[in-house]
């Protein structure tokens, strides 16, 4: 195994030692390089004994670095070095297989890699590991390690996900756990597959794996209207979410009482379709699964509220228009409304809720709002010329809505300025205000 080097940075170690773009990377103090989670924790040493191959011909290298974190200047094709993982499963809740033709590329990829969980904490179903990578993980002490988890019952969770190697889950996050890796867990609620009493068992089992195992979400699944030909799939109705929030709470109890952590969460989701008021900031603990959507809803509302104070200074009528989900829209419409009393007459802002006739009725979080439904809907509406849209919409790049409309596009239509905000309501606080304090 060898590594294709494309470049050399100047000023670094690989530059002084002569390594050339072109050459291939084979080793590092005996240990082969696969990819760059390899490279990074096998160069930290400043001696280093590095076997590169050049024209079939294999040179050695006793490289000297100033110190471990030096790094020794190599460049790759890509960041990770090799490809990124795709996933092997055929989860019969996966959103990707219930997507439309004509996205964004980057939306039909699944990936399943576990460098990603740890670099930017996505999650992971375990069944794509070899062995190699299992005990790479337990050697490097690779942690947080997020998972998938949906059921610990070998048998649910390979008829959820269809493949064989779904069983294992239980004794891989044994291993992990005996070699002290930390894991973030994760269930997708189906409901009639992975609720109810497996639900209860999976609860359990990551509870005895504690502390090791910190935290689990529990999101419920989300079905568009894209499902021609896939396994039919129930979504939760007001009721259902209220029993599932009684049986979590309940199966829980015990363990926050012997803990004071709940180690299990319900997605804001859960609440909102519900109907019920958002938990207060006690419930999150440390908010441990945030960027899962536990708990972002009540910082967004903490956050807002500490800025409200500032909406008694305003000396001219502020004017915006607002787009949401339909899950978030009374969210926002609350805090707007809290504003309002603060600042009077001057803060003139409309709230608009646009529903997702894009992917379907079931689908009601912002973040996959299309400028598409943004333009149909807000027609004739707009009540100022600033429309402020959450940048949850956007891709990373900041430049392309999921149904590959520009903001432009949303412009043009309507006639109006978009701004973008980031989900944080001190941030969105304090742009509608167009003033930092």
């Amino acid at each position: 195994m060898a590594v294709h080097i494309t470049g050399i940075e100047q000023g670094t170690p690989a530059e002084k030692y002569n390594i050339l773009p072109g050459d291939e990377l084979v080793s590092i103090n005996g240990e082969e390089i696969f990819d760059m989670m390899d490279l990074q924790f096998y160069s930290t040493d400043t001696q280093l004994d590095v076997v590169i191959s050049r024209n079939g011909e294999k040179i050695n290298l006793h490289i000297e670095k100033e110190d471990d974190y030096t790094p020794l200047g190599l460049e790759f094709q890509t960041y990770l070095i090799d490809k990124q993982h795709s996933c092997k499963n055929k989860c019969i809740f996966c959103f990707v297989d219930q997507l439309p033709k004509g996205l964004r590329k980057d939306m039909y990829f699944k990936d399943d890699d576990e460098r990603l969980s740890y670099l930017f904490g996505n999650y992971i179903t375990l069944t794509n590991l070899s062995r190699r990578e299992i005990d790479r993980i337990k050697k490097m002490r690779i942690s947080p390690i997020n998972i998938s988890v949906h059921a610990t019952d070998p048998d649910v969770r390979t008829f959820m996900m269809k493949n064989p190697r779904s069983a294992e889950i239980n004794d891989i996050m044994q291993e992990f756990a005996d070699a002290d890796i930390t894991m973030n867990t994760q269930i997708v609620l189906c409901k009639g597959v992975n609720d109810e009493q497996v639900l209860k068992n999976s609860i359990e089992k990551l509870q005895s794996l504690y502390p090791q195992v910190a935290s689990c979400s529990i999101v419920p699944v989300g079905v568009t209207r894209y499902r021609d030909g896939l396994a039919p799939v129930e979504t939760f109705s007001k009721e259902d979410c209220r029993h599932v929030i009684e049986q979590v709470n309940q199966w829980t109890e015990e363990f926050y009482k012997e803990h004071g952590e709940r180690l299990v969460y319900l997605s804001d989701e859960f609440f909102l379709r519900a109907q019920l008021p958002i938990p207060e900031t006690e419930y999150y603990g440390s908010f441990p699964q945030i960027e899962n959507g536990v708990g972002m809803v009540r910082t967004f509302m903490d956050s807002f509220d500490e800025e409200i104070k500032w909406y008694e200074c305003l000396q001219e009528t502020v004017k915006a228009d607002i787009v949401t989900g339909e899950a978030m829209y009374p969210v926002l419409c609350s805090v707007i409304e809290k504003a309002k009393k603060t600042a009077g007459d001057k803060l003139n802002i409309t709230v608009h809720k646009i529903k997702n006739n894009f992917f379907g009725g079931n689908v009601w979080v912002t973040g996959l709002i299309t400028a598409t439904d943004i333009i149909d809907q807000l027609q004739g509406k707009l009540t100022s010329d600033r429309l402020l849209l959450c940048n949850d919409m956007l891709r990373s790049e900041q430049d392309m809505f999921l149904d590959n409309k520009t903001p432009a596009d949303i412009e043009n239509a309507l006639g109006v300025k978009t701004e973008f905000y980031p989900n944080d309501g001190y941030q969105l606080a304090q742009q509608l205000l167009g003033t930092e304090f």
